[in-house]
């Protein structure tokens, strides 16, 4: 999940207010993301090769709700301010937050599967997305460059920088492919927090915000819209959606700051990155849907 719009502030007292509450962790933390962020990196690999044409999201929802409760973990989302499912599932237009429901995936749909889970005390936040059946070129090129927008987004993290980097190699590289960056959410601190200190912007400008240090933890999470970057929230209070109604896509990995560089703490053990997924290739083929 992305933090809310009343976390962001462009100003200097939102950078200082920010500081002193950002939270620095040691190696019992490195550890216990580790394990967090790989169950719920497990999750998004377990439930890929169900995300096909005529599953409903309600489905994906339950098998991700049992999937995570089988490995002595609880869903973030169930309940967090209300929200009332344990995943979010995010079809086309959908830039976050979307609530599962009895709706079923169509062949040509874009969807994003975010994952949070607690572990033992610590979260572990990710999200991919997924192509159902025949995708146009135009969404697959979305997906390819809002992937690539996150890895250099993380690359910029590094001990000494600033959160202000993350955010510029991030929107100079989408706006460069004629795609727009959202504004309205955020990445986050996480660890023993949901949502944290520092908000991790996905625009903005280099040397800017606070500095980047060692035991720093944190989502990056660009939402990338083929049309313009304005979104709207739907009456249900969550379920946030593009302005012009074009296609939306997102990814997310939780990482840390390290002495050298950024350790990612929810790669996919089974190497998958982004779509298309060769689920031949990982011995994995799908399953039955199940009722909600």
């Amino acid at each position: 999940m992305s933090s809310p719009r009343d976390f962001i502030d462009d100003s200097d007292d939102y950078w200082r207010r920010d500081e002193r509450t950002i939270k620095v962790h040691g190696p019992e933390g490195f550890e216990g993301m580790r394990r967090a962020g790989r169950l719920a990196a497990e999750t998004l690999d377990f439930i890929t090769p169900h995300v096909q044409p005529g599953i409903s999201t309600a489905e994906l929802d339950k098998l991700c709700h049992d999937y995570i409760l089988d490995h002595k973990a609880i869903p973030a989302p169930l309940g967090y301010r209300g929200y009332p499912k344990s995943i979010c599932t995010s079809i086309n237009h959908v830039v976050c937050h979307g609530i599962p429901s009895d709706k079923r995936l169509q062949s040509g749909d874009i969807v994003n599967l975010d994952v949070t889970v607690i572990l033992d005390g610590w979260y572990g936040d990710t999200s991919r997305m997924f192509f159902c059946g025949d995708v146009g070129v135009k969404a697959r090129r979305l997906c390819d460059i809002t992937y690539e927008a996150m890895m250099r987004g993380i690359a910029a993290a590094k001990p000494g920088g600033r959160v202000g980097d993350i955010g510029h190699a991030i929107q100079t590289f989408v706006e460069a492919q004629r795609f727009s960056v959202v504004r309205d959410f955020s990445g986050h601190g996480l660890g023993r927090i949901f949502h944290d200190a520092p908000n991790i912007l996905h625009y903005g400008k280099a040397g800017t915000g606070p500095v980047l240090k060692p035991g720093m933890f944190f989502t990056v999470e660009p939402m990338v819209n083929a049309g313009t970057w304005q979104v709207k929230i739907l009456s249900d209070g969550w379920t946030a959606v593009t302005r012009d109604k074009q296609l939306s896509a997102q990814f997310e990995h939780s990482v840390g700051i390290t002495e050298t560089g950024v350790e990612f703490f929810t790669l996919s053990p089974k190497g998958l990155a982004k779509p298309p997924y060769d689920l031949a290739a990982i011995g994995e083929e799908p399953r039955k849907t199940v009722s909600a």
